[in-house]
C-alpha cells in the first residue's frame, strides 16, 4: 500500500528541489490513467477531488476509489480534497478516507481565513493527515479576477495556521486553456523568503512548461495543480474514439481507447516537475 499524506510527498520535494503534480480528477478513467502515468515515470501523484468531481460522485465513494488505486500502486498516492469550502465538507473528506484536505478560505478576510484554516489544520493533524490552505484568491479564466498574495500576509498565514502546503496567487488562473501567461517570479521570491512551508500553484495548466521546470527545481513551489490541460487531452481522445466508429454505443469499449492517450499526456506533465 502506498497511500500517502500531502506532507509525506511535499517535504521530500522541498528538500530535493522538485514538484509533485496535483491532478484534478473527474472519474474513474482519469484516476486510473494518472496513477499509471505516475508509475511509469516513477513519481508520486496527488489525486484531487474538486467541487465538480464531488458534484458528480459522493465523497465517500471518491475516498474508496482513491484508496483502492493507492493500495495497488507502486508509487505514493495522495487522496486529496481540493477546494473544500466548509468545515463540514472537510470533515466528511476526512471521514471518507482522504489523506489530505485543502480548505479554501481565500475569499474571506485574512483573520477569518487564518482562524478557519487553523481549525481545519488542527482537525487534520489530529487524525494524522495533511492540510493545504490558500492565501490570496486565485481567479478563473473568463470569471472572477485574482487577488495577488501579499508576502507579509503569506508569512502570517503560514505561521498561524500550521498548514502543510500553502496555495498562493502569483499570476496563476484556474481553467486557463493556453500557456501564454506566466507567474510573477518576483512575488514568488518574496513569499518564499518568508516561509519554509511548501508552496502550491493552482491553475497550473496555464503556466508555460519552461517556467514549470524552472520553479519546480529552483523554488519552494512543490505542488502544481493540473486540471484543464488533462481534461482537454481526455476530451480530444474521447472525441477521436467516438468518431472512429459512430455506430458504437458501448461506453466501456469507447473509454478503453482513451486510456493510453491520457497516460501519455499525463507523463508529459509529470516529467516537467522532476529534478533537474
Amino acid at each position: 500500500m502506498t497511500l500517502a499524506t500531502l506532507s509525506e510527498v511535499l517535504q521530500p520535494a522541498l528538500k530535493g528541489r522538485f514538484a509533485v503534480a496535483g491532478l484534478v480528477t473527474l472519474g474513474w478513467e482519469d484516476m486510473c490513467a494518472y496513477v499509471a502515468a505516475a508509475e511509469e515515470e516513477g513519481v508520486s501523484v496527488i489525486l484531487q477531488a474538486g467541487p465538480s468531481c464531488r458534484a458528480h460522485t459522493p465523497l465517500p465513494i471518491l475516498g474508496k476509489m482513491f484508496r483502492h488505486l493507492a493500495e495497488q500502486a507502486s508509487v505514493p498516492v495522495v487522496a486529496h480534497l481540493d477546494h473544500g469550502y466548509t468545515f463540514d465538507e472537510c470533515k466528511e473528506a476526512l471521514d471518507s478516507g482522504f489523506t489530505s484536505i485543502m480548505f479554501d478560505g481565500s475569499r474571506k478576510p485574512l483573520s477569518q481565513n487564518i482562524e478557519e484554516t487553523a481549525r481545519i489544520a488542527q482537525m487534520a493533524h489530529s487524525a494524522g493527515i495533511s492540510c493545504e490552505g490558500e492565501i490570496g484568491f486565485v481567479g478563473y479564466s473568463g470569471g472572477e479576477n485574482s487577488a495577488g498574495t501579499d508576502p507579509a500576509d503569506a508569512a502570517k498565514f503560514a505561521s498561524q495556521t500550521g498548514v502543510d502546503g500553502m496555495a498562493i496567487s502569483v499570476g496563476n488562473v484556474h481553467l486557463q486553456q493556453d500557456k501564454e501567461g506566466g507567474l510573477d517570479i518576483d512575488r514568488i521570491r518574496s513569499i518564499e523568503a518568508q516561509t519554509e512551508v511548501p508552496l502550491v500553484i493552482h491553475g497550473g495548466s496555464g503556466v508555460p512548461i519552461e517556467q514549470r521546470k524552472l520553479l519546480a527545481t529552483t523554488s519552494k513551489i512543490c505542488k502544481f495543480n493540473i486540471g484543464t490541460e488533462l481534461r482537454m487531452a481526455f476530451g480530444d481522445a474521447l472525441r477521436e474514439a467516438v468518431n472512429r466508429d459512430p455506430e458504437r454505443f458501448d461506453r466501456v469499449q469507447i473509454l478503453k481507447e482513451v486510456h493510453s492517450p491520457l497516460v501519455d499526456a499525463t507523463r508529459g506533465v509529470l516529467r516537467s516537475f522532476k529534478p533537474a
